[in-house]
């Protein structure tokens, strides 16, 4: 993955508020007009004192008025800023997540294929929420900081120019060279904190999913020890990344102190001098201390702001994947010349695994004649499921071709190939639905239609059994049901569908022997009326084939 330095990871954060820019520029506008009233409040309180000790004439009554009027606006003003801020920022992460879950589309399944699943599910959360602080709280206040700074360095330099010139070295030091330190102290404290968050995530939900296995095998002061583990180093990382924070705010509050006493000192010195008089060293030295709150601000986000550049670097990264195999759509290749006959030519296919590669095919060539049922056995991992999967082209050989009829998989559209097949997996997918809605998945089905493919998979009566029949739903992943009920639930929306070709997957892995002799009875009246390949460890699932074949180590044995 190509590496981002931070000025990048910004600038294209940057990028994606163009269309937002005239809401931006009244942010903007609104945040100095805000932050001047509430300079030129303390400025006005010491225009108050003059006023009594008869250094200026000016009317106390209409001070106080002014007062008033400045404090009432700073509060509609500062609203206004904050709101124009929200609105960017939660117009612009909605839109970042469509991009996120248009991207996942574009790379699963592939992508999906990993164990790093709470990884990810982090990412989409609280990797884009932290995006917020970026777009409401720091894109306005640096241009305001900077706009402020000319300001007051403007007001503060007509006293003398010296006071100007110390004014803005000042607000440099606490704008820009502070946060700078703070980003450097930081590290990549930020960095830590948001890869061990998404760790954690990973292997709390694992845990969650296993909790079973963990329960029968006795592992969970095992699991507990290790989430207690990673839990405290990601306090650590969090401790220090607080630490830092807690650094820049001691460090920037008295570098604050400090410059505004140095004020004091050089207009004192000036005074001495003959060039400024005593409301001068009051005014100069109360409009610098009144006016270091736009330049603070961006001192506070040198440490945060580590955590939401990792976080934009992760959803970048996302972002930027390339996918295993790219959707191919047009209607030139809607309807390709295809018959139930399957090639494979010469296959070469491996799994790239980081800077592992894992052959699992080499020169596979292997025919499945057209409405004939081809049986598949092996050991585990030599290749039987991949194979179905390079046919729903989840992903694509990196040699040789695979056909429909004369047609190369990857020169029909991807949406064509998808409804030529239906693909049972190990591992039925159920939606938090209903079982009718599930086993159509959107599609126009009849109640016949679905009442016969569940007989076919010998369903139906276990249905009808249920309280609402087929309106019953399903727990979230389908957890009500057994591992047994779930899969001829998946066998059942297979036959629903009706598609030329059937990829079954360990279809009977979970069944008992009758339910077996049902679904293969209904397979064998499927003979003739489509292409079926199926792949098993049992033997008696191999009795409705019409071939046999094994293979080991992605080679027909």
């Amino acid at each position: 993955m190509k590496k981002r330095s931070n000025g990048a990871v910004m600038f294209r954060m940057l990028s994606v508020v163009k269309p937002l820019t005239p809401v931006m520029v009244c942010a903007i506008l609104l945040g100095v007009a805000g932050f001047v009233c509430a300079n030129f409040i303390t400025i006005l309180g010491a225009y108050g004192i003059l006023s009594i000790t008869g250094h200026v004439q000016w009317s106390l009554s209409m001070i106080c008025i002014l007062m008033a009027v400045a404090a009432v606006l700073r509060g509609i003003l500062h609203y206004g800023e904050q709101a124009c801020n929200h609105y960017i920022a939660f117009k612009l992460l909605a839109s970042i997540r469509d991009k996120i879950f248009g991207k996942l589309r574009e790379l699963c399944p592939a992508k999906l294929e990993g164990k790093d699943k709470g990884n990810l599910i982090s990412l989409i959360t609280s990797d884009i929420e932290l995006l917020e602080v970026f777009y409401a709280h720091t894109i306005s206040p640096i241009v305001i900081a900077c706009f402020m700074t000319l300001i007051m360095t403007g007001f503060i330099g007509h006293f003398h120019w010296a006071l100007g010139v110390y004014a803005f070295v000042a607000y440099l030091l606490v704008g820009l060279a502070l946060p700078l330190w703070i980003s450097r102290i930081s590290g990549k404290t930020g960095k830590e904190l948001r890869d061990q968050t998404g760790k954690l995530g990973s292997f709390l939900l694992e845990s969650l999913r296993g909790l079973k296995e963990v329960i029968q095998y006795g592992c969970g002061e095992d699991r507990i020890r290790e989430m207690n583990d990673r839990t405290d180093r990601l306090n650590d990382t969090a401790y220090k990344a607080k630490q830092a924070a807690g650094k820049g705010m001691t460090v920037t509050g008295g570098l604050v102190l400090i410059l505004s006493l140095g004020m004091f000192f050089l207009s004192v010195c000036l005074m001495e001098q003959g060039t400024m008089g005593f409301s001068q060293v009051l005014l100069a030295t109360t409009a610098l201390f009144s006016s270091f709150g736009p330049v603070t601000a961006l001192a506070n986000l040198g440490s945060t702001l580590q955590t939401t550049l990792a976080s934009a670097r992760r959803v970048f990264e996302l972002l930027d994947e390339e996918p295993v195999v790219k959707e191919q759509e047009g209607e030139e290749l809607a309807h390709p010349e295809t018959s139930g006959e399957i090639l494979f030519e010469q296959v070469g296919f491996s799994y790239e695994t980081g800077e592992e590669t894992d052959v699992i095919f080499r020169d596979f060539s292997l025919q499945v004649p057209e409405n004939q049922v081809l049986g598949i056995v092996g050991k585990s991992g030599c290749g039987k499921s991949t194979l179905l999967k390079l046919l729903m082209r989840f992903w694509d050989v990196k040699q040789g071709a695979i056909k429909l009829g004369k047609t190369d998989v990857r020169d029909m559209a991807t949406s064509s190939l998808r409804h030529l097949e239906s693909y049972v997996t190990q591992e039925t997918h159920l939606f938090h639905d209903s079982i009718a809605n599930n086993l159509k998945l959107g599609k126009n089905k009849t109640e016949k239609e679905l009442i016969e493919a569940c007989k076919k998979a010998s369903v139906h009566d276990f249905i009808m059994s249920l309280p609402e029949k087929y309106d019953t739903a399903v727990g979230e992943l389908g957890d009500t049901l057994s591992g047994g009920e779930r899969q001829r639930l998946g066998i059942a929306r297979a036959f629903l569908h009706q598609a030329p070709l059937l990829l079954l997957d360990e279809p009977t892995s979970n069944l008992d022997s009758l339910n077996e002799g049902i679904i293969l009875q209904s397979l064998e009246k499927e003979k003739g009326k489509r292409t079926v390949i199926l792949v098993s460890h049992r033997t008696s699932t191999m009795s409705v084939a019409d071939k046999v074949i094994s293979m080991e180590q992605g080679r027909v044995s």
